[in-house]
């Protein structure tokens, strides 16, 4: 199986870059891992309703056209379905058993996600009702991918 992450903007902090790079090489053995940074919009500190959504849908337009068709979308999403990491994991087994060759996970920036990426998500997922920096979701994400195929192998690291 094929993960992909497609986020929003690029991680600017040394220690959590140090992270991410920890699970990409701890996923190696489990699955092929990509990771696309979209680049973020330009604007300015104070933004109206209307000119923030206009960004979103241009950040998700770029999200759009990165996805391969036939892929199964995941959208983090703070109003999305939370899961256990148990939960989670069964939901990939479930994709892998059904032949599922590209899961794309879908990081929305500051702003969040247009309304079209989330439409097309066959799943919206929340780690908490609290808000995260996108960049410190995507070191939460690549570790509950990793846990989950650790729970999947049933090997030691879970608890």
């Amino acid at each position: 199986m094929h993960v992909r992450i497609i986020t929003v903007g690029k991680i600017k902090e040394r220690y959590l870059s140090d992270a991410i790079a920890e699970y990409e090489k701890r996923l190696t053995p489990y699955l092929k891992l990509s990771i696309l940074e979209i680049t973020e919009e330009k604007r300015g500190v104070h933004l109206s309703g209307g000119l923030e959504q206009i960004i979103k849908n241009r950040e998700g337009n770029r999200i759009l056209s990165a996805i391969p068709d036939g892929s199964y979308i995941i959208a983090l999403d703070i109003h999305g379905k939370q899961m256990s990491s148990e939960a989670f994991a069964a939901r990939i087994q479930e994709l892998q058993l059904a032949g599922t060759s590209s899961v794309v996970l879908v990081i929305g920036g500051d702003l969040g996600l247009s309304d079209d990426v989330l439409i097309r998500a066959s799943l919206r997922l929340s780690f908490s009702p609290m808000t995260f920096t996108h960049q410190m979701v995507r070191l939460i994400l690549l570790e509950q991918i990793y846990r989950a195929c650790k729970i999947n192998c049933n090997e030691p690291y879970h608890k």
